[in-house]
């Protein structure tokens, strides 16, 4: 009778598989510390308050609180959302109306590159007004921009993170419909969220305007068969929000404002628009009969090709017999 060897693994697969497990178990740790970063909150906080509750559960961007109530971006949810749940007015260590000492003002954007691949930029200016407020802790505050991209357009997660990386932003991320390979007529929006330092004490300096410029790379979907060999494609204006926190207290104890425009100020920007090519509906057939024709030519050459070195293998092989 014959005994059968035991299987045994080559040295370097098992040192493969080792690797593969222990990376892959680093990679639940690194999310669970990553969510558990998003989604931690004060226990001291009463969940049965809307405004709280939904403070509590973004620690770092107000879209991943918005995705969690709702599934697609919707203009009318958004505002709803912002309106409802964000929680304005709830700060206890800030003045409650700080946001009417900062203004903002958009001077420009615009779209710049060539093709499918393009950047959208943004000039910002920051006006601070200052009123007396006695005995206002030290404090450290940014800048939330929130981009509503519209369903033909998307930003690349990966390309998001390198500007993180290289420390362009204090945080930026993408939200919502990140599939890179959907047509626009298959994919939902998505969001883009940008924070951006302006430093401490910004309350306690004098009057004073200084610009913020904001620059997003944007990639372009397929779009559906048009008339005219272009799909137009339309940003509108972003929201403005102001995060500030005391120094030595912690994050749950941030003040989150609604920044709006100046008021009467003159805006130097119009509709930002991009061209995006598209195939023509006048042309479709045309298309389609020339892929088909390609498509059966390519598979009636490759079967030819097939069976004549069939043929000589075949031949060899009765030779060399």
């Amino acid at each position: 009778m014959e005994t059968q060897m035991p299987l045994r693994l080559p040295n370097s697969l098992f040192v493969g598989l080792v690797l593969v497990f222990f990376s892959g178990i680093g990679f639940c740790i690194h999310s669970s510390a990553v969510l558990s970063e998003v989604g931690s909150c004060d226990p001291n906080y009463d969940d049965s308050d809307s405004k709280i509750s939904a403070f509590c559960s973004f620690r770092k961007y107000i879209m991943q609180s918005y995705y969690e109530k709702y599934e697609n971006l919707l203009d009318s949810d958004f505002q709803d959302f912002i309106g409802r749940e964000l929680p304005f007015g709830m700060c206890e260590v800030l003045p409650h109306d700080l946001s009417l000492v900062l203004k903002l003002s958009i001077l420009h954007r615009n779209l710049i590159g060539h093709g499918s691949h393009r950047h959208l930029t943004s000039s910002i200016r920051v006006n601070i007004k200052p009123k007396s407020i006695s005995e206002l802790p030290i404090h450290h505050c940014e800048v939330i921009i929130i981009e509503r991209l519209p369903s033909g357009v998307f930003a690349d997660p990966f390309e998001l993170q390198h500007l993180l990386q290289r420390g362009v932003y204090s945080n930026i991320a993408v939200f919502g419909d990140t599939n890179l390979e959907s047509p626009s007529f298959l994919s939902n929006r998505s969001a883009v969220e940008v924070h951006m330092d302006i430093g401490h004490n910004l309350f306690l300096r004098h009057a004073e305007e200084f610009n913020i410029n904001v620059e997003i790379p944007l990639h372009a979907r397929y779009p559906p068969l048009n008339e005219n060999g272009y799909w137009e494609v339309k940003f509108g204006v972003p929201d403005l929000f102001m995060r500030c926190s005391v120094e030595g207290k912690s994050h749950d104890e941030s003040c989150l404002y609604k920044v709006s425009e100046i008021t009467g100020s003159k805006l130097t920007y119009g509709t930002v628009v991009w061209k995006i090519p598209s195939g023509m509906k006048v042309h479709a057939g045309i298309v389609s009969i020339f892929t088909f024709v390609a498509a059966l030519f390519s598979a009636i050459l490759i079967a030819a090709t097939s069976i004549f070195y069939s043929d000589i293998n075949s031949s060899k092989h009765l030779k060399e017999s």
